[in-house]
């Protein structure tokens, strides 16, 4: 799990308090994968497999022992990606990574259904734990600018890099608050989605 329960509980409270001193209704989710990326094994396979044998060619010209040693760098490093994320985030490029973070995020409004509140005013922020991607989502009762929004993931960005999810969270949910006070949201109305917080292993 990407959160303890003392994170879950603090994001939780974080978010009551941006939707009572708001109004708006504001949902965190932390993914672990957005995507199974079948591709990233088979990249660092082609990859180690193919400097191995470059390497190995000048000491181990017999074709066997070239083609073994081919084979076992290709598979350790696949294997790799399989059991240390931070080696297969190496094989994902970021126009991918944000691709799937995305598509993974409106999957999910949909799916839990955010779009039902009265004023259409609920807001998803998305965290993809493996992408170190964040989308924030709002509803079409909220007119939020792409680079308002662009500015709270920025905010969000250095801790994530470093594996911060729930501090990153933190500092997203407060970005965001300042930011609809700012542009006149009050508090007001019933809570219209009980859960906050959301974990998932995704892909």
């Amino acid at each position: 799990m990407n959160l303890s329960d003392t994170d879950r509980k603090e994001i939780g409270e974080r978010a009551a308090r941006l939707e009572a001193r708001t109004g708006v209704q504001v949902v965190a989710s932390v993914v672990g994968r957005c995507d199974a990326y079948p591709e990233i094994p088979w990249k660092a396979f082609a990859l180690f497999s193919g400097l191995a044998l470059l390497a190995a060619l000048p000491w181990q010209p017999g074709a066997v022992s070239a083609g073994l040693t081919f084979l076992g760098a290709g598979i350790v490093a696949a294997l790799a990606t399989v059991f240390v994320p931070p080696f297969a985030r190496l094989f994902l490029d970021a126009a991918r990574r944000e691709a799937e973070t995305r598509q993974y995020a409106a999957a999910f409004f949909l799916d839990n259904t955010l779009s039902r509140t009265r004023r259409r005013n609920a807001v998803l922020l998305l965290v993809g734990a493996f992408e170190r991607s964040v989308v924030i989502l709002p509803d079409s009762g909220l007119p939020l600018a792409s680079a308002e929004l662009q500015d709270i993931i920025a905010r969000m960005t250095p801790r994530l890099a470093a594996g911060q999810i729930a501090p990153a969270l933190r500092d997203g949910l407060d970005a965001l608050e300042a930011l609809l006070v700012a542009k006149g949201f009050a508090g007001g109305g019933s809570d219209e989605i009980a859960q906050e917080v959301f974990e998932e292993k995704g892909a």
